[in-house]
């Protein structure tokens, strides 16, 4: 029985990206080693390093004002690296969800913190709009897409200020304008590769600019500096996100992926907004995300929701469930779910519908 992956994360990748990596792990650019016991600084993983910096450059078609850098510790080292190299006096952030407060706790750490809005009190069912940000702020901070609530932010925001944010679970799924930022970073283990290595894209002379000294690993213009290489950076995943690049490259790119992407999303909310048994999360219809999409029972149906689980189960849906937090079905649709897997989904929906 085929299987249909709605992992939130660590999460599905591409056919083409596991088994590019598969055979280098058996024999790594000819040099019949593993990738997994290679030099960092061989000439072959050097290229493939270089190359992967200067494809994520091309497909965002980042401007030349900004450097990428692959960095360990996940999107929560940058929680805390993020205000270390940025914050002076006072950020603002909007808070979203689990990750934008986890950001929030941390920044309070080195200045003073604004929260300019919140939908807290209503389990973050929405993304609060209409909000000020004094212009005193050093930057606006945001977490692009919330995983376990469902909600995303889809336009780049801009207060006349320098912009970060957390895109762990949309990079690469829609055109960014870079007008404003000054950080973009995201984990690998959504749409980029498996674990273990972060994406940071950062404005270079934003940098040098806090006060504070900062310690040389947890400084960006460090690893701007040595290419990534400060230190020993994590080889597989690197290597994967360049076979993903590449997979997205073939695929015509972000304007390709943007496109499935909104058709996979379209094809499953029409369901849930069509199928008596199941209801959205998400209130305010414009805030849905596209990357993960969270449902429940509909009221009056919850007593289906195990069965309803297991069903799924049997008919190859793996990783539906909701964030423990939420309860109810998520399914994540990563650049790498084919649009067959949502169709899947959506017949199964409407199966269980057939039998009650």
């Amino acid at each position: 029985m085929k299987k249909h992956n709605f992992y939130a994360g660590p999460s599905i990748l591409s056919e083409y990206t596991i088994q590019k990596t598969a055979e280098a792990v058996l024999d790594f650019a000819g040099t019949g080693l593993s990738l997994l016991e290679v030099s960092h600084r061989g000439k072959e993983f050097v290229a493939v390093c270089e190359e992967a910096r200067s494809m994520i450059k091309e497909l965002l078609n980042i401007p030349e004002s900004f450097e990428v850098v692959f960095l360990g510790g996940g999107a929560s080292l940058q929680f805390c690296m993020a205000p270390y190299n940025f914050l002076e006096k006072k950020a603002s952030f909007l808070d979203t969800g689990t990750w934008a407060s986890k950001a929030i706790k941390e920044a309070k750490l080195f200045g003073e913190v604004n929260v300019v809005a919140s939908s807290k009190a209503d389990n973050y069912t929405y993304i609060p709009k209409k909000f000020e940000v004094p212009a005193d702020s050093d930057y606006f901070y945001f977490c692009s897409n919330n995983t376990i609530y469902g909600t995303e932010i889809r336009e780049d925001p801009h207060f006349g200020m320098p912009v970060i944010a957390d895109m762990s679970s949309d990079i690469f799924s829609r055109p960014i304008d870079f007008t404003d930022y000054e950080l973009i970073f995201a984990g690998a283990q959504k749409n980029l590769a498996p674990a273990g290595v972060t994406l940071c894209i950062i404005r270079k002379d934003a940098l040098g600019k806090v006060s504070r000294a900062i310690p040389t690993m947890l400084n960006y213009q460090t690893h701007i500096d040595k290419e990534s290489m400060f230190n020993t950076p994590p080889v597989l995943p690197i290597f994967a996100a360049l076979q993903t690049l590449k997979y997205y490259k073939e695929m015509g790119g972000i304007p390709e992926l943007q496109r499935r992407n909104q058709a996979k999303a379209e094809l499953l909310y029409n369901e849930i907004d069509r199928n008596p048994l199941f209801k959205g999360t998400v209130t305010c219809k414009e805030d849905r995300s596209i990357m993960n999409i969270c449902f429940v029972m509909n009221d009056g149906k919850e007593a289906f929701e195990e069965e309803f689980s297991k069903y799924a189960t049997s008919k190859g849906m793996v990783g539906i469930k909701g964030h423990r937090s939420v309860g109810g079905f998520r399914a994540s649709c990563y650049n790498a779910l084919p649009i067959e897997s949502v169709q899947a989904l959506v017949d199964c929906m409407q199966e269980f519908e057939k039998m009650h």
